[in-house]
């Protein structure tokens, strides 16, 4: 994939809701915001409403429904309440809505994919798709779903063997051809593991890269993702993402990382357990 192809997005979980890092995303070029109906403990749509009417038109913005204050739902009624409320308080149709987390209620998924499907078709949303932090129950149920136009992943270094495996059949079996990324660094970048990993050996060699960068790039790549959703308060860090997404990935590590890391997960799985040795 081509640096010029991958998109840094601001991921607005955990995140304060500020005009000041809104005009900054824009001034270094970030121009896809991710929120979710219950962000901001439900009032991130209207938040960013309040602060930054009119700047939100010149940002992509992707939001995800599945989570209500009494808790996981993927009940169609309240899916679709949700979308309209998000657009409403928004003062604008979102241009992706995002089933957050389907895996939370699994016998609700393929009747929730159509729902939103129906709502794109009304013109709620341009696309529709699936957040998911761990698709591999998605998996084991058994179903048939729509195409979504797009499916947001964990992606990086500290996402294991297993739920890379899930996100590749998971691309195979629901045919998506748009995959975003998110929390690569795990919600934790200041974490000193980043500073005592030795990460360049994913990058081309003869580059200036910071940790967090190498970190945001080995994010691009592992899976390979067009956007990649980092959270952040501070638009100096921000900016240091954007300068990671520009750093070119060492194809052939990063395809050794990911052999290496199945062919684990088999010996994993065919382990004898504790009881039988």
């Amino acid at each position: 994939m081509r640096t010029a192809d991958r998109r840094i997005a601001l991921g607005l979980y955990r995140t304060g809701h500020t005009r000041q890092l809104l005009e900054g995303a824009l001034e270094h070029g970030v121009t896809d915001l991710d929120t979710a109906f219950n962000y901001d403990q439900f009032a991130s749509h209207r938040t960013l409403a309040a602060i930054a009417d009119d700047l939100l038109p010149a940002f992509t913005i992707s939001t995800k429904v599945g989570y209500f204050p009494d808790g996981h739902d993927l009940d169609p009624v309240r899916l679709r309440a949700a979308v309209e409320q998000s657009a409403e308080e928004l003062g604008r149709t979102p241009d992706t809505v995002l089933l957050h987390n389907p895996e939370s209620s699994v016998d609700g998924f393929a009747t929730a994919c159509a729902v939103l499907l129906e709502m794109r078709e009304a013109g709620l949303c341009e696309n529709w798709g699936l957040s998911t932090w761990d698709p591999r129950s998605l998996l084991d149920a058994g179903w048939e779903i729509p195409r979504p136009d797009v499916a947001m992943v964990r992606a990086g270094l500290t996402v294991s063997a297993g739920i890379l495996n899930a996100v590749d059949e998971l691309v195979d079996r629901a045919r998506i051809t748009e995959l975003w990324g998110m929390a690569p660094f795990a919600g934790t970048a200041d974490s000193s593991i980043w500073q005592s990993v030795d990460t360049s050996t994913f990058l081309v060699s003869g580059q200036q890269f910071s940790a967090l960068q190498a970190g945001v790039a080995a994010g691009f790549a592992i899976p390979e993702v067009t956007r990649l959703a980092v959270g952040t308060s501070h638009v100096e860090h921000l900016a240091e993402a954007v300068g990671g997404s520009r750093l070119e990935v060492n194809t052939e590590t990063v395809t050794e990382y990911r052999a290496l890391l199945r062919e684990r997960a088999t010996v994993s799985a065919g382990a004898p357990s504790r009881k039988d040795q």
